[in-house]
């Protein structure tokens, strides 16, 4: 006959979560976008309350100028400070001593991993919503927006030249739909006053697949998707690829919940999703008579959009 006390119990489960952390945070799961699409920021203090920044604008132009006068041109540099609040969230697991008197009775055995790794799915779920769509403010106390739905980015529907006035493309042709893209991504470039070039495109997944299986023309055997990825106005400037991802989420984003696509410069200066701590498991706890808890914390404070003018939204496609 075994038996095993709680203080027995605490132990072994401390004795095997180094090892159940080791596995669980080494695993990759492919349909976590947020990494790929957002440079993720973890230089913070972990306990910040914000994150601040400073953002500079030059000004100043040169003009014509004679040698006796006394009105000098200037230039000037503009500075600003912004604050960006850091919040906490959690996600951790829970053992029962039953469970972990049974795991002992057998010398040697382990713990599964499968509690752990489905607290950690759970995390990098909540942080892919909060770097696509932020956090609404209902039953939160905060209101958060994310890359998709960001006010202070330009928005605007497409054009609405396609069969009856449609702006949606699948009422439109090949050419009317890369003319879309095309005029999103020059829309960066010159509303940003040739500053800036979006090197990133982001479709609903139903558009994107959607190119992917249309031909160019009638007589290509090249998609629209292989046809855009070779001639875009980025790549055509730059000589470097554009980045083209489906995107959940995206369906709905645009005004009045349509289908939005959105282009940007993935550039820590231009936008980043704030992580001063990421997951982390703490200590195992004794959380009542019979339970036992290993509690997970992080900190984060969402996305933040530094240069608006390097984001546009085209809604309606």
């Amino acid at each position: 006959m075994f038996a095993f006390d709680a203080q027995q119990a605490l132990g072994f489960l401390i004795s095997q979560t180094s090892s159940i952390e080791a596995q669980v945070y080494e695993i990759q799961y492919p349909d976590i976008q947020y990494p790929a699409l957002v440079p993720v920021d973890t230089s913070a203090n972990p306990w910040a309350n914000s994150v601040t920044f400073y953002s500079t604008d030059k000004f100043g132009q040169a003009e014509w100028f004679n040698h006796q006068s006394k009105d000098m041109p200037l230039a000037d540099v503009e500075r600003a400070q912004h604050d960006h609040p850091v919040e906490m969230a959690a996600i951790g697991y829970r053992y029962t001593l039953q469970e972990l008197g049974q795991a002992m009775m057998v010398p040697g055995t382990n713990l599964s991993a499968d509690r752990a790794a489905a607290a950690i799915r759970a995390y990098e779920e909540f942080m892919d919503g909060l770097a696509l769509r932020g956090v609404p403010p209902s039953g939160t106390g905060k209101n958060w927006t994310g890359l998709i739905n960001n006010p202070i980015v330009s928005a605007g529907l497409v054009a609405n030249d396609g069969a009856g006035a449609s702006t949606l493309w699948a009422d439109k042709t090949p050419d009317q739909i890369l003319r879309d893209i095309n005029e999103l991504l020059t829309g960066v470039y010159q509303e940003s006053l040739t500053v800036e070039m979006a090197d990133t495109l982001l479709l609903p997944v139903t558009r994107f697949t959607s190119l992917a299986d249309t031909p160019r023309s009638g007589t290509s055997d090249t998609t629209i998707l292989e046809y855009l990825r070779r001639s875009n106005t980025y790549t055509a400037v730059t000589g470097a690829p554009l980045t083209i991802r489906a995107v959940r989420g995206l369906e709905t984003a645009g005004g009045g919940n349509t289908a939005r696509m959105v282009a940007y410069r993935r550039d820590p200066q231009v936008v980043r999703l704030h992580l001063p701590m990421p997951h982390q498991f703490l200590a195992p706890s004794q959380s009542g008579p019979l339970m036992f808890d290993v509690a997970g914390i992080f900190r984060t404070g969402g996305v933040e959009i530094r240069r608006p003018k390097a984001f546009r939204y085209s809604d309606g496609i």
